[in-house]
């Protein structure tokens, strides 16, 4: 008896000292500090979390020996880092340290005691630092007030409940994987309006919202002076300036954040939890080239298949890892002061802003004297419209190209300088310079040119015959039309407008990318899909049907995909257009189409199949209520919903697609479209079309999921 007294007593104080140690090791994992507590970079367990585990703060670290005290999301894949004390002051890997100090402060110190970072509260009333399920870092005093909070000081990142002020601004990375600080900010203007604008060491340039319309024009008011705008927990964006948007995935239960990105675009990430990895869901700029000063002094911004940077003729990349930094003249400046210059060419290309002068109803060579004659002079943009526009530019900064800009950049350099012209439109890998480029000479003369020089002259002239011919035989002329181009000149149109944002492949690339065509993946009315490599990637190429046939689908698919940008919707990667050859390039997804899946033996599960139905409701309700254009599908059936690698879905085949604006009343269908079986009885009974015969299709799909 007596021994087992003993040994229960050894029990006990084994336990009260294991108790009495827990909370220790417990304190730098919770989520509050007490005044005197402090994080330590040396010890890889000091940090706090949120209650819900959501956020961690404490020390991240890039490299070996650069430390920032973070706020970064626990459970995405890359640690996502929101808020950071230091963005453009690391500390050191050694001794740094983050302290609630006796006076109320919380002081980050680097290795030699430095104060690199702390909070403006010196009140002895601080009791303690908290983290909240919001991921905002507050210390408060006694009675649970707060004295300071993280989200007054946001970095780069907006989380949903952070409350956006006058204040505060949102400020980009300089690049990708860095914290410092970059460029590009989202505030709210002395006008009252929501803005994006560059701000770098070379100028200040407002890109967003367009700044060649007015406030009204692109749907904003200046006259709410509350400056204050929210992301809140359903996706959706409220801004007093009458600014406002949904995330693609609108609803509870996801977590969200809108940052400004290092490329100057403002976009909403959602985060998928099964695989820590995060999805685009809103982004205020679609075209990423029209972010002013994106690729930096003198360069120029590309949409190939991503928007890209180069550099014009005569010039070459200050920064390869930077393109913030531009292009640097490969000639001293100071040579441009001579009249021993001479003028280089690229054509559909401009740099927008810093115009001398403006003129109109002038010659090409009356612009170039214009610019010749002033030494401040760095090029000139002519277009021809009617009548010349002529705009010189005393610099170049935001560059831009597009192969619907209907006019040219005509750069200054010396006469001696070797120079070429990129094939910015077509070249797989764009660098500084790879084919001849067409040159006018500077000269005291305005007539001395030599043939070549002089080339635009009998492009003018050839155009202004061609046009007289067609105009007196027209149906002779748009059959040479016909077979030179292989399209009309409405749907070249077409082409070139969309021409910025997918590439165009010829026949002859897709037919060794598909062997042949070898490889069908499936057909439906509008066309064969087979499988292709391209550039070492797996594509879907659709090809389609004779083009009297399918030439208005074919121009109607293209053109929608190039307006919309959704998680559950199909990418396009190009197209060709060559002679009676109408084909579309698709991003290859795994697991083909949903027909094979609900008609075959290897049926979904029900968490599948639910997973399934609700991403294909959310592209349908972005196509019908969210992006820019009010869009039917028209043709909803399981052959047109693809599987990703992970069973999410991917409407596609938008050809049978009908556009219209979303306040205007829209215009009736001239057939009838669709597929038998999934058509809505407005068809039949010739009623108006609405959005509701895409919901009629998806509620067939959705028996057929059940059901098989």
């Amino acid at each position: 008896m007596r021994t087992l007294l003993i040994l229960e007593s050894l029990y006990l104080f084994f336990f009260l000292t294991l108790l009495s140690t827990f909370p220790i090791a417990l304190s730098r994992s919770h989520f509050d500090l007490e005044r005197g507590d402090s994080i330590s970079v040396e010890k890889k367990s000091d940090f706090i979390t949120s209650p819900d585990n959501t956020f961690t703060c404490g020390f991240y670290g890039l490299g070996t020996n650069a430390y920032w005290l973070a706020i970064w999301f626990t459970n995405s894949r890359d640690k996502t880092v929101v808020w950071t004390a230091n963005r453009d002051r690391p500390v050191n890997s050694k001794g740094s340290k983050a302290t609630i100090r006796r006076d109320g402060a919380m002081v980050l110190t680097d290795v030699d005691g430095t104060v690199i970072w702390q909070t403006n509260t010196t009140t002895t009333d601080v009791a303690k630092a908290q983290f909240l399920n919001t991921g905002n870092l507050v210390l408060k005093g006694p009675k649970g007030e707060i004295l300071w909070q993280s989200f007054d000081f946001p970095t780069d990142t907006l989380l949903p409940s952070l409350k956006f002020t006058k204040n505060t601004r949102l400020r980009s990375a300089m690049r990708k994987g860095s914290f410092e600080s970059g460029y590009f900010n989202l505030y709210f203007g002395s006008d009252n309006v929501l803005r994006l604008i560059s701000d770098s060491p070379d100028t200040s340039t407002t890109y967003w919202p367009n700044p060649d319309f007015t406030i009204y024009v692109n749907g904003r008011t200046n006259y709410n002076s509350s400056r204050i705008a929210v992301l809140d927990d359903m996706g959706r964006f409220l801004s007093s300036d009458q600014f406002r948007f949904n995330a693609s995935d609108m609803g509870y239960g996801i977590k969200r954040r809108l940052t400004m990105d290092h490329d100057g675009n403002l976009r909403v990430y959602s985060l998928n939890n099964s695989t820590g990895l995060w999805a685009i869901t809103w982004q205020a700029l679609q075209q990423p080239c029209n972010v002013k000063g994106v690729c930096g002094k003198n360069a120029i911004c590309v949409y190939a298949q991503e928007p890209k940077c180069t550099c014009p003729p005569g010039f070459e990349v200050s920064d390869p890892n930077d393109w913030n930094s531009g292009c640097k003249a490969k000639f001293d400046q100071l040579l441009l002061n001579s009249r021993r210059v001479k003028f280089v060419e690229i054509p559909h290309t401009d740099y927008y802003g810093f115009d001398l002068n403006t003129t109109t109803g002038v010659t090409l060579e009356a612009c170039r004297d214009m610019c010749l004659n002033d030494f401040r002079c760095q090029g000139f943009s002519y277009r021809l419209l009617g009548q010349g526009f002529c705009f010189v530019k005393s610099a170049l900064l935001n560059g831009y190209a597009s192969p619907d800009f209907p006019a040219s950049i005509y750069i200054k350099v010396p006469v001696n300088v070797e120079t070429s012209k990129p094939d910015i439109f077509h070249a797989s890998s764009l660098t500084c310079g790879s084919s001849e480029a067409d040159i006018i000479v500077g000269s005291p003369s305005m007539y001395d040119f030599n043939s070549r020089r002089v080339r635009w002259v009998y492009i003018y002239s050839f155009v202004a015959a061609f046009g007289a011919v067609e105009l007196m035989v027209i149906s002779l002329g748009w059959w040479f039309l016909f077979r030179k181009h292989g399209v009309p000149a409405s749907v070249e149109a077409g082409y070139r407008m969309i021409s910025s944002q997918f590439r165009r492949y010829s026949y002859s690339e897709l037919k060794k990318a598909t062997n042949n065509f070898k490889e069908e993946l499936g057909r439906g009315g509008s066309g064969i899909v087979y499988r292709g490599i391209l550039s070492n990637r797996l594509v879907a190429v659709k090809r389609l049907g004779d083009i009297f046939q399918t030439q208005d689908e074919y121009f109607a698919e293209i053109s929608t995909i190039g307006k919309i940008n959704h998680m559950n919707l199909v990418r396009i990667w190009g197209f060709c257009s060559e002679k009676r050859h109408r084909m579309l390039v698709y991003e290859y997804l795994d697991n083909l189409s949903l027909d094979k899946h609900i008609f075959g033996s290897n049926f979904l599960e029900w968490k599948q199949r639910y997973a399934v139905a609700l991403g294909t409701a959310k592209g349908l309700a972005y196509l019908h209520h969210e992006c820019l254009e009010w869009v039917i599908h028209c043709d909803v059936k399981p052959e047109n919903i693809l599987l990703d690698t992970e069973f999410q879905p991917k409407i596609a085949d938008f050809g049978l697609a009908k556009l219209s604006q979303r306040e205007g009343p829209g215009s009736e269908f001239t057939r009838i479209r669709g597929t038998k079986g999934y058509m809505a009885p407005e068809w039949a009974l010739n009623h108006p079309i609405t959005a509701k015969v895409d919901v009629y299709g998806f509620g067939v799909v959705i028996l057929e999921m059940v059901r098989g």
